[in-house]
């Protein structure tokens, strides 16, 4: 089964992003090659760049709260695992604390003019090459366990970020239950008469060789069929495709 998803708002589509390219960055920062580690450092730049322009902090403290009071409503309510509950919670207080207190991730390219350099630098094609950045050159010959350690010291502006991204997004895709689906013809709607969903999930087998196009509102929900041809053209599938759908709050 493959994933697919689609945010109802821009907040989430901010989510999306920031955990695609903080999975890229502990990926690349956790390995022993010194192409990941440059690989690395530029994603770090460009989680910086996307937390700086949009409040991704706020919204996440603010989506935390909410399911804080949510979970609230549970204490006490027959089967329901209050010790489980009980961690939930304070995981959720924990989490929200460091993130608040924390500084913007933003200050250390203030704080490290090396680091700022390097990313104006990295703006420009080509010129990560040792012509143009001797003094990156140089720190790419530093042993694996120091750039590491560079990497990780670096990472720690972002980790309560981080932590709390990851909690955030586990709490609201938990809030969906996947039903199964039939897209008539390649072709999906659903009418959603005005609720107010955050996160639309498609799972499809990957055997069956296609992937969705999507589209939603508080009105509707569009999911269209597509397989790719020998050239990665998208075509449109004309057979109907059985699928799975996750509606999250």
């Amino acid at each position: 089964m493959i994933f697919f998803e689609y945010p109802f708002n821009e907040h989430i589509r901010a989510y999306l992003r920031l955990e695609y390219l903080l999975d890229r960055f502990i990926f690349s920062m956790n390995s022993n090659d010194v192409r990941l580690h440059q690989v690395a450092v530029s994603t770090f730049f460009d989680i910086i760049d996307l937390v700086e322009r949009s409040d991704v902090k706020g919204a996440i403290l603010q989506d935390l709260e909410k399911q804080r009071l949510f979970l609230l409503n549970f204490r006490e309510r027959s089967g329901v695992d209050q010790k489980s509950l009980e961690l939930a919670l304070v995981e959720i207080k924990k989490i929200s604390s460091n993130l608040a207190t924390s500084p913007k991730p933003g200050n250390i390219l203030r704080e490290n003019e090396w680091l700022n350099s390097v990313k104006s630098k990295l703006l420009v094609y080509g010129c990560a090459a040792q012509s143009d950045m001797p003094s990156y050159h140089f720190w790419q010959y530093k042993t694996e366990k120091e750039r590491r350690e560079d990497l990780f010291r670096w990472f720690s502006y972002i980790q309560p970020l981080s932590e709390s991204l990851k909690i955030a997004l586990i709490l609201l895709r938990d809030s969906g239950s996947f039903f199964d689906c039939l897209a008539v013809d390649g072709a999906y709607k659903e009418m959603l008469g005005g609720k107010i969903y955050q996160l639309l999930r498609i799972g499809v087998d990957y055997k069956i060789g296609v992937f969705p196009e999507m589209s939603a509102n508080k009105h509707m929900v569009w999911v269209r069929f597509f397989f790719q041809d020998e050239n990665f053209k998208a075509k449109s599938v004309i057979d109907n495709v059985n699928f799975s759908m996750s509606l999250c709050k």
